[in-house]
């Protein structure tokens, strides 16, 4: 989105921005099964949960739900505080990345209507009443 002598782009054609939200959507899908693996290996191995208890737990501390289970070991302790903040700026940076091109396209959509309103003849402001006297 190159400025040339003060237009912008046109918007994508749906088509391009479509795919570019699929791309994102399933970037963040893959981020999430990520993270949801490394929760649910560490509460299964530093903690001993069961695998269906370890899930549960850490998609509960991924969306901020907070924990199920109660810690017993250390190590466990341990692994629910670093990933507790691991998964505090991972999942609101995964929703950033799968909503970033529905925000970007309104805003660029704004940015064109507001441009496209400055340069219409006619649109320029008119003078108020008692302006400069």
């Amino acid at each position: 989105m190159t400025a040339v002598h003060g237009h912008h782009a046109p918007l994508l054609p749906r088509a391009v921005f479509l795919r570019r939200l699929a791309r994102n959507l399933l970037l963040g899908l893959v981020f999430i099964a990520a993270s949801l693996l490394l929760g649910t290996a560490g509460y299964h191995g530093f903690a001993g949960l069961a695998w269906i208890d370890a899930l549960l737990n850490a998609s509960m501390i991924l969306t901020g739900m907070g924990p199920v289970d109660p810690l017993t070991t250390t190590g466990g302790k341990l692994f629910a505080t670093f990933y507790s903040l691991f998964s505090g700026v991972a999942f609101l940076s995964i929703v950033g990345v799968m909503v970033a091109p529905m925000v970007h396209r309104f805003l660029h959509r704004f940015h064109l209507d507001v441009e496209g309103a400055q340069d219409t003849p006619g649109a320029a402001k008119q003078p108020t009443r008692g302006a400069g006297r």
